[in-house]
């Protein structure tokens, strides 16, 4: 799983970026052109891990962070800011199977007492960083690296997290085969590039560093044109409007500036296939490759967090200092080329994701290289995994009752039956953004807040205008009653309350904090 990179940032999904490790996956595999994510990193991580909706795994918001464990509890089930207990994860779940559960990389499910990692959560092995970001180079407490249940001091010069999180996957890989030969394995390999801060080694990004002066409206044009010859856009489709200024109203100072942040993002994506090749290179190595089955996906639409030009001083650009380091709206609205909108939102943009499936001993080869149009969401993989293993995902735990899955099973589509997985709408909330989607219509409402406007349901038809240009509202407004009737009665029954009562739970929160 990569963290906050675009649904276009991949070479084999109309990017410039080098991933030629993906691409190759993408080449042997299938691509799904219509998978969904959670719109954020933690809710997308907690429907990843339970199978669930996040706000049914305590994570309707977001996960308590390092620095206040009681900002993100709102006391009330579906937002309590880390992973309900009466939950099952990938690994407790895989472990009925036989299987051997690691994990390297982003946790960012709960991290305040242990019983919330993830060797309590069904994981044998874990290394990585258990809040949500963290330094590159310098990963340190309380966003440092831990190793099984222990702190780890980082000491090597070269320390890169992109690096290790790979180099332990391995390892892990390794132990558990040497010990057993016949088990099966799951990992769970968490990336935290590209989410920022902007941080690669020089050398990556070098190769890229003139290659953005041409600005984010000229690159959006080259992916959108890319893209239409590829496949994953249909040329019907408009590419949305430029959500920002033009990069020519720039001064040439701001231009480089911001040329350069792009590079640092590249870098980290390309850094990353670069490791992904490194883990492939293992599993052929160790006669593993045919019969893994690789699932490469990401946690969000890409961020615009830091504003129209980004956040985090230039000066601390290409060092080993900083945190908060972002390439901006501009940039971001690049990233998600054609869509619209960005991580936290639930229009296309914001939950869009690519998937890339491959397992050569499985998937026919007359599907290798090809598109998958058929629709599905994070809470699939759960169920994807329990039917391809033979898993078992009990209903009860510890005496106590366990929602059922919320997603479908993929497996149909990795056989090349193309027919739809979901009949039933699946559905979005986060920060009071909505969202439900039923065969090629999907209503979708962003929330206004403060701002004197009418919360309203806008309605799309997807196979016509997946880039959301043509609002339908007006002329079906039953179709819309019907979607929203529907969102109403799930938000009802899966533990998902009125935002601004969230809102005020977390103001409150922040003041208790700082009267401390």
């Amino acid at each position: 799983m990569s963290d906050d990179m675009g649904y276009s940032d991949l070479g084999c999904y109309g990017g410039e970026i080098e991933t030629p490790n993906l691409d190759s996956l993408a080449a042997t595999g299938v691509r799904f052109t219509q998978f969904y994510n959670g719109a954020r990193c933690c809710p997308s991580r907690a429907s990843l891990m339970t199978g669930l909706y996040p706000h049914q795994a305590g994570i309707g918001h977001m996960t308590n962070p390092s620095e206040n464990f009681t900002q993100h509890d709102y006391h009330v089930p579906g937002y309590r800011g880390e992973m309900n207990p009466q939950t099952h994860t990938l690994a407790e779940v895989l472990k009925t199977a036989g299987y051997t559960t690691l994990m390297t990389g982003k946790w960012h499910l709960g991290m305040e007492r242990k019983e919330q990692w993830p060797l309590q959560r069904g994981f044998d092995h874990y290394y990585g960083i258990l809040d949500g970001g963290a330094n590159y180079f310098r990963p340190t407490y309380p966003r440092g690296i831990t190793l099984e249940n222990d702190t780890v001091n980082i000491e090597d010069p070269n320390y890169y997290t992109t690096d290790a999180f790979t180099d332990h996957a391995i390892q892990f890989i390794d132990q558990s085969k040497q010990q057993d030969s016949k088990r099966p394995f799951f990992l769970y390999l968490a990336y935290n590039a590209p989410h920022w801060p902007l941080q690669a080694p020089k050398e990556v990004i070098d190769k890229y560093r003139d290659r953005y002066h041409a600005g984010w409206g000229k690159l959006r044009e080259e992916r959108y044109q890319r893209m239409i010859q590829m496949g994953l856009v249909d040329d019907s489709w408009p590419l949305s409007k430029q959500d920002i200024f033009d990069w020519e109203t720039l001064s040439k100072e701001k231009q480089d500036e911001m040329a350069l942040r792009r590079a640092i993002y590249a870098a980290q994506v390309d850094r990353m296939d670069q490791n992904i090749g490194k883990l492939v290179t293992y599993l052929k190595k160790h006669n593993l490759y045919e019969n893994t089955l690789i699932v490469f996906i990401n946690d969000n639409g890409a961020c615009a967090e830091g504003g129209d030009l980004g956040g985090g001083k230039k000066e601390n650009l290409e060092t080993k200092i900083g945190f908060f380091l972002s390439y901006g709206k501009g940039w971001a609205n690049a990233s998600n080329t054609p869509y619209r909108e960005y991580k936290h939102w639930v229009h296309e943009g914001g939950i869009s994701s690519p998937l890339i499936a491959h397992w050569p001993a499985k998937i026919p080869q007359k599907l290798h290289g090809t598109l998958i149009q058929q629709y599905g969401f994070l809470p699939d993989i759960m169920a994807t995994f329990v039917d391809i293993s033979g898993a078992t995902y009990a209903l009860q735990k510890d005496g106590k009752p366990i929602p059922a899955m919320a997603g479908k099973s993929l497996s149909s589509l990795l056989e090349g039956k193309n027919k739809p997985v979901h009949d039933q709408p699946i559905f979005w909330e986060h920060e009071g953004n909505k969202a439900v989607r039923l065969g090629n219509f999907k209503a979708v409402m962003k929330w206004q807040d403060g701002k004197g406007e009418q919360q309203h349901w806008e309605l799309y038809n997807i196979q016509q205008d997946r880039t959301e240009q043509h609002d339908l509202a007006g002329e079906m407004p039953e179709q819309v009653e019907t979607l929203a009737a529907a969102w109403q009665q799930w938000a009802d029954s899966h533990q998902v309350l009125p935002w601004p009562q969230m809102l005020d739970s977390l103001h409150a929160n922040e003041h208790r904090h700082k009267s401390f």
